[in-house]
């Protein structure tokens, strides 16, 4: 928790009016308690973005934006000039993308990563109810309640974005969770981060609902 001192000179200085830094420079936490609604809005502004230009174009977080496009967006974003006149949708797929892999904590934060592969690790039956008590911090949750929603709504156009759970889960399992210290199991950590949002995807409704 930062010191009160620290928290009201940034909440007081020219700081968050000028480099609001969303990008790699807190966990959603720290982004949370620092900056209050900024990465929310952020984040909701992408997903209304995508979402008003349509979830049946081809290959939805999958096609690549253009990344010198991207780099002016997430500049834009920490100077707080948030706006939504973003005109190639896979530019702003990819600055959502780009916003939770660059983040220092993922949104599954490594205090949770081997109790989600523990749930995911046991008998299928029993998944919802195991990762019910994976708890995660506020903005974690709420965050990601936003993002999966989206998500699921994206595979709900599968057959004409041919973003399937499966295609889903391969673009984000990596992006969204990963252990704090890499080690030699990394193949087998893709299977897990990608079987974990595939399930969260499949069980949404259960989960957030």
């Amino acid at each position: 928790k930062l010191p009160n001192d620290v928290y009201i000179f940034l909440c007081s200085s020219d700081i968050l009016h000028t480099v609001l830094c969303v990008w790699g420079c807190f966990s959603l936490w720290g982004l949370a308690y620092i900056f209050i609604d900024i990465p929310a809005v952020f984040v909701q502004k992408c997903i209304h973005a995508v979402e008003r230009r349509g979830l049946d174009i081809d290959g939805l977080y999958r096609v690549s934006g253009n990344l010198a496009v991207i780099q002016k967006l997430r500049f834009k974003a920490d100077h707080g000039k948030i706006n939504q006149r973003w005109e190639d949708v896979h530019v702003i797929t990819g600055a959502l993308k780009l916003f939770f892999r660059e983040l220092p904590e993922p949104l599954f934060p490594y205090s949770h990563f081997n109790k989600f592969i523990s749930a995911i690790s046991e008998d299928f039956l029993n998944n919802k109810s195991n990762l019910n008590h994976c708890s995660l911090p506020d903005p974690n949750h709420d965050t990601m309640r936003l993002l999966f929603g989206h998500l699921h709504r994206v595979i709900e156009y599968g057959q004409d974005n041919r973003m399937t759970v499966q295609n889903v889960a391969i673009v984000f399992g990596p992006t969204l969770l990963r252990p704090e210290m890499e080690s030699g199991n990394i193949a087998m950590y893709m299977v897990f981060q990608n079987q974990i949002v595939e399930f969260i995807l499949n069980e949404y409704n259960y989960l957030f609902q």
